[in-house]
């Protein structure tokens, strides 16, 4: 790993052993992108960039070179208004109402290890000799505007990460119209793009289209990254598969609004951008005042989507994801929401973890309604105490009962949240997202707390803090179930308003770090609705995510292996709700629905009393089974093998670092009368190695599994899978 700069040709070359990103200055003046791929020596890289005169509706900014222009010119922070006609990366408005800026190159810095993002969530390196970091200096001294443009190239992770600071050293204040982390130019836009979208209990599903001339646009409005779209897109080669061709990622650490763009010019070039959505956003910078972007985080692989997302998810699991739990196993838990909704007390609450106890569960969770006047979802979010009605002893006595039992215990939060019928919001109504004289949209009869005030935010951590040194609890789940709507804050001032969403994130963020660091010992999880914030944002301070509202086990095939295209499975809660489904109405076996639950954070997400003595059985091997399981699945490394998005089936598996073990998944739908054999070829296994294959007599060698495959067979009716667990032969 390496970033050198040879000064002659003004060429900055990050290396490391599976990309060369490379940076030219021309003119010594205006950094320009040059090449981003597979590693390359230095050679004649001054030379890859083509210059040729265009017409007069291309200007020229230098007069003496009528080669140069902007609006072809692969640039790596592009502004508009001055010939480049494209997609800009950041764009400033001045104080004489003009919107005209020109960023020029004035000094670099490299720098060892990884500089920390103020406010924000990112990746990081736990010593310097990780990743070394390129800041490029660049000044708009008309209006003394400095920006620095940071990248950072790991080691052993096949990624760059770009962010953006923005300095106000003149004497006027100015105002951030657009603040993109990071642009990418291309030589051509032969591409696809690949994004994940979706809608709730049924997110990132995966959508390929190819790009056009035009623009795409990926983004989120809402407040959130959202169910609808996540904040991460790839361009694809026209012949990148799951296991062959070029494919670069964008996925940007960023909880909020985004936007990712995908633009192709008049020849045929592409341009990729990303960052904070503009739509109704700016930034008042003033003078001595700054301004830092989130991170994006940029992956390329030359062997297709599945090295993709494998570099995605060690990155995320061991340099994004922080605290006690990175490394640790989860525990196996039982939520009580599907089994007893708002309609509970102690005795019962006690009935579910006793029989969890008994089946080897180890992490008992209370979901809503233990708090305020609870009883539907209408009122008392914002009033975090202790309901005495249901829990007349309080919270510290029902968390000894379980304790008692032997199982740790897990309570349900929406901390961003408040009922207009609760105590809180009768103290405080201002203390809400509004907008004067305007209505207060409700979703699912809420409002959103105001996060961009310290005050609101101080107040809602003090109010957890209590609950959570109140009884030994060890997980939370932080929920947060509707997006924005009258994005305002009535403690900014008018000229200030479009910042109070990404001034919510900042505090949100702020809280979160607070509440991470004084309880390392919890174990945070993220939700929204489910899926609707699955984001590298809150895998920075909470290190797994509830996937979906959808536990459906067929449902859940595409919701998990969609995520996958990203995120780790250590980031994934994955759970066995009851039948017929509570979302979509289905019956499946309980052994399909383990079996497609194991593939994630591993759980129970219904009313354990009513089990049969032969669900019971099932149920303790699924446990005892996952148990042996879960540093496989949680640490492994993930291969997929058949999509739910082109076919009947599914498959994937989990393979160790040192691919003595591996775990082989296969699921399938419906059934076919007279169906032909199938044969799974499995990834990820050494050739040389011999495997055992649990239950089955007989060793298989490495090579046959990968190229001649594994035979499926036995598998009757709809709705089937079959778990394979491979262990190599000493």
């Amino acid at each position: 790993m390496q970033i050198s700069f040879e000064p002659t040709q003004g060429i900055f070359h990050l290396q490391n052993k599976q990309m060369s990103y490379v940076i030219q200055l021309i003119h010594q003046a205006y950094p320009a992108h040059v090449y981003w791929g597979r590693p390359i020596r230095p050679g004649q890289l001054g030379t890859i960039i083509q210059y040729q005169e265009r017409c007069s509706f291309h200007p020229n900014p230098i007069v003496e070179d009528r080669s140069l222009t902007f609006d072809t010119l692969p640039q790596e922070y592009p502004a508009y208004g001055t010939s480049d006609y494209r997609e800009p990366a950041y764009q400033v408005a001045l104080p004489n109402g003009s919107t005209i800026t020109e960023l020029v190159y004035e000094n670099h810095r490299i720098i060892p290890g990884k500089p920390a993002l103020e406010g924000l969530p990112a990746t990081y390196v736990e010593s310097d000799d990780e990743a070394q970091t390129l800041e490029l200096e660049l000044v708009d001294k008309l209006i003394g505007l400095r920006v620095f443009l940071s990248y950072t190239i790991f080691k052993d992770h096949a990624a760059i990460t770009r962010s953006v600071r923005f300095v106000n050293e003149g004497s006027a204040s100015l105002k951030l119209l657009r603040a993109y982390s990071a642009s990418v130019d291309f030589e051509h836009g032969d591409f696809d793009l690949l994004q994940l979208s979706g809608a709730w209990v049924r997110e990132r599903d995966i959508v390929r289209r190819p790009l056009a001339p035009g623009t795409l646009t990926v983004e989120s409005r809402r407040g959130s990254s959202s169910h609808q779209h996540n904040p991460f897109v790839a361009l694809l080669s026209k012949d990148a598969g799951e296991d062959h061709g070029d494919v670069y990622g964008f996925s940007l650490v960023y909880s909020g609004n985004f936007a990712a763009h995908a633009e192709v010019g008049p020849y045929g070039t592409a341009r990729v951008s990303m960052g904070i959505n503009s739509f109704d956003f700016s930034w008042l910078l003033e003078s001595g005042q700054q301004f830092q972007t989130p991170e994006a985080v940029m992956v390329y692989s030359s062997e297709g989507l599945g090295n993709m997302s494998r570099s995605y998810h060690k990155l995320y699991r061991t340099r994004l994801s922080r605290g006690e739990f990175r490394d640790r196993v989860r525990p196996v838990l039982v939520n009580n929401w599907e089994a007893t909704y708002f309609q509970f007390n102690a005795d019962k609450i006690e009935s579910i973890a006793k029989a969890g106890k008994e089946l080897g569960i180890e992490l008992f969770v209370l979901d809503d309604g233990w708090f305020g006047k609870r009883d539907s979802d209408n009122s008392s979010l914002g009033d975090w105490v202790v309901d005495k009605a249901k829990l007349p002893n309080g919270l510290e006595d029902l968390v000894a009962r379980v304790n008692d039992l032997g199982l740790e215990f897990g309570l349900w939060f929406e901390p961003e949240m408040v009922s207009p019928d609760s105590d809180l919001y009768r103290k405080h109504p201002d203390w809400c997202l509004h907008v004067p004289d305007r209505r207060r949209t409700e979703g699912r009869q809420q409002l959103i707390l105001d996060f961009s005030r310290a005050d609101v935010c101080e107040e809602i951590t003090a109010m957890i803090r209590r609950i959570l040194q109140s009884a030994p609890i060890t997980y939370i789940k932080w929920d947060m179930n509707r997006n924005m709507t009258e994005i305002g804050s009535a403690a900014l001032p008018p000229e200030r308003q479009r910042e109070t969403a990404h001034r919510y994130m900042l505090g949100l963020y702020g809280v979160l770090e607070k509440l991470t660091t004084e309880f390392p010992h919890i174990l945070f999880e993220s939700c929204s609705g489910g899926g609707g914030r699955f984001d590298p944002g809150m895998l920075h301070y909470m290190p797994q995510t509830w996937t979906s509202d959808n536990s459906d086990a067929i449902s859940r095939l595409k919701i998990q292996y969609g995520t996958s295209i990203v995120y780790p499975i250590s980031s994934m809660g994955a759970h066995v709700s009851a039948v017929p489904n509570h979302q979509v109405h289905r019956n499946t076996s309980l052994e399909m629905r383990g079996d497609v639950a194991m593939s994630g954070n591993f759980g129970y997400e219904l009313d354990l009393t009513v089990f049969t003595d032969e669900e019971k059985e099932i149920v303790k091997k699924q446990i005892a089974d996952y148990k042996q399981l879960r540093p496989l699945v949680q640490f492994g490394d993930m291969y997929r093998l058949l999509s739910p998005f082109e076919g009947n089936e599914t498959a994937w598996m989990i393979v160790s670092e040192d691919k003595s073990q591996a775990m082989v998944a296969y699921f399938r739908v419906l059934a076919e009368a007279n169906a032909a054999t199938k044969t799974l070829r499995l990834k990820g296994l050494n050739p040389e190695f011999d495997y055992q294959i649990a239950g089955i007599p007989g060793e298989y060698p490495g090579d046959h599994l990968l190229y001649a495959g594994l035979p499926v067979a036995g598998l009757h009716g709809d709705f089937q899978s079959k778990i394979w667990l491979l262990e190599r032969k000493q």
